[in-house]
Parts: structure tokens; C-alpha cells; sequence
């Protein structure tokens, strides 16, 4: 008799007992109504009375397929996101609503569509995680009473039609110019507050200047390939203003010619 019920039972195992994973629950159902909701591990049913549905309560993950919007200053774009989502109560999950993850999927479209049709281009382009968790939200809404939680939503492409884009690159290289013009302005503006501290620094000493232009001659000259021609006041080089009148010039002229006399009688 034993023996006969041992057989019965291993016959019957496949329907009577079942197994759930770790991050599985499984609803049981008694002649077509709800019975219990059986956790991880070992679980037993009564054969041809009750049947089970497992539901996987781990985060999971929904593309939502390309799809082309509006948005406010009727500019048509084509959005692809992802959903995650968890179902926190599998008994609404399953009775609430015939297919959850089909209504996900709609809900979440629906709300894609209605959050950036409010949202002008500029606000889209620049502000998608606040229109990303906005979508969430609406979502959300929507599903919780079937059991399901919406952790967050990731706008994962925006696409713009082609003249679009090469309005936008035209923008933004002109954008580029603007600031590279205005940098330049700034850079110039700086340059000439300094060489005018200088300048005046310069000014404030006698020799100062005379230095400067030394300075300078010397660094020039360093390539023995350059020929550098000057015209430069005499008093820069000497700093002698005086001797440039036309009686400091002849006396300077009277003494060459003595001096040049006396060593020819020398000689």
C-alpha cells in the first residue's frame, strides 16, 4: 500500500509541488480564484485544483521602441527611452490589469508623448533628466495601483530631422566665433591696462627707456642673419638732448676736424 501511494506521489510531483527562485513569487489560483501567493523555495498545490503564475519581482528593464513627438515650438524629433521598473505586489500585477507589461509600455508612451509635447527644442535638448524623471512620475501615476513601481526613466536618443541639424551646427559655430571674437577683445583690453602701467613705470625714470631699447637691440641681434637698420634719436641712445642744437653740433664737428689735424702732423 505504501509502495502504491510512493508511485502515486512521483507521478503526481510535476503538479504537485514547484519551485520558486530567489527573486520569484508565484500567485496560486483554486478553481479559478485567488488562493495565496507562494514565496521562494519549495511549494506544494493541489493537482487539477490549482495552478500558478510566476512573476519575477527583480528591477527590470522595457525599451520604449523610437517614436517621433512634437514638441511645443512644433519641431518633430524621434525619442527612444527605458523603463525600469519592479512589481511590488504580484496579485494586482496579475488580476488588476491583463497584461502589465504591455500597459506599461502604453502608459509609458503616452506619457513620453505629453511631457515633451509641453517642452520646447532648446528646453528638451538641455534638460533631459528633468524631463526624464517628469515622465517617470506620470507613469508612476498610472501604474501603482496595479502593483508595479517605476524606479526611474532614461531618455536614451534624440533625434532631429536633418536641416535641423545643420541649422543647429550653424548656430554653434557662430556661437564658437562670438566668444573667440570676445576672449580676443578681453585679452587685448588687459594688454593694454599693462603696457600702460609700463609704460608709465618707464616714464617715471630717466634711463629707464634708453635700457629698454638696449634691451631689446640686444635680444634682436642675436641671429646673426638679421640686418637691422635703426633710426633713432640720438638722445634715446644717449640720453644727451642738448648736444643736438646746432651749437652742440658744430663744436662736435670743430673737434673731429682738430683732433683728425694733429694726427696727421704726427705722422
Amino acid at each position: 500500500m505504501i509502495e502504491i501511494i510512493i508511485i502515486i506521489l512521483l507521478i503526481l510531483s510535476p503538479t504537485l509541488f514547484f519551485i520558486n527562485k530567489q527573486w520569484e513569487k508565484s500567485i496560486i489560483f483554486r478553481l479559478g480564484k485567488f488562493a495565496r501567493i507562494a514565496g521562494p523555495g519549495l511549494n506544494m498545490k493541489i493537482p487539477l485544483v490549482e495552478n500558478h503564475i510566476r512573476v519575477d519581482t527583480r528591477l527590470m528593464t522595457m525599451d520604449i521602441k523610437r517614436q517621433e513627438v512634437i514638441t511645443k515650438d512644433n519641431i518633430s524629433c524621434y525619442i527612444d527611452a527605458v523603463v525600469f521598473y519592479k512589481v511590488v505586489d504580484i496579485k494586482k500585477a496579475i488580476i488588476e490589469v491583463g497584461n502589465y507589461l504591455r500597459n506599461i509600455e502604453q502608459q509609458s508612451l503616452a506619457a513620453l508623448r505629453d511631457v515633451v509635447g509641453e517642452k520646447e527644442l532648446d528646453e528638451l535638448l538641455s534638460k533631459k533628466e528633468i524631463i526624464a524623471k517628469a515622465i517617470k512620475e506620470n507613469v508612476d501615476k498610472k501604474v501603482e495601483s496595479w502593483g508595479i513601481d517605476i524606479d526611474q526613466v532614461k531618455l536614451q536618443n534624440i533625434e532631429l530631422p536633418e536641416n535641423l541639424k545643420r541649422i543647429m551646427a550653424r548656430q554653434a559655430e557662430a556661437e564658437r566665433e562670438k566668444r573667440a571674437v570676445i576672449i580676443s577683445a578681453q585679452g587685448e583690453l588687459e594688454a593694454s591696462k599693462k603696457l600702460k602701467l609700463a609704460a608709465d613705470e618707464l616714464n617715471k625714470s630717466p634711463g629707464a627707456m634708453q635700457l629698454r631699447v638696449l634691451s631689446t637691440i640686444s635680444d634682436v641681434s642675436q641671429d646673426e642673419s638679421n640686418t637691422l637698420v635703426f633710426a633713432l634719436p640720438w638722445e634715446i641712445m644717449a640720453g644727451k638732448g642738448p648736444e643736438l642744437t646746432a651749437a652742440g653740433l658744430s663744436k662736435r664737428a670743430n673737434t673731429f676736424i682738430s683732433n683728425k689735424k694733429k694726427e696727421e702732423k704726427e705722422e
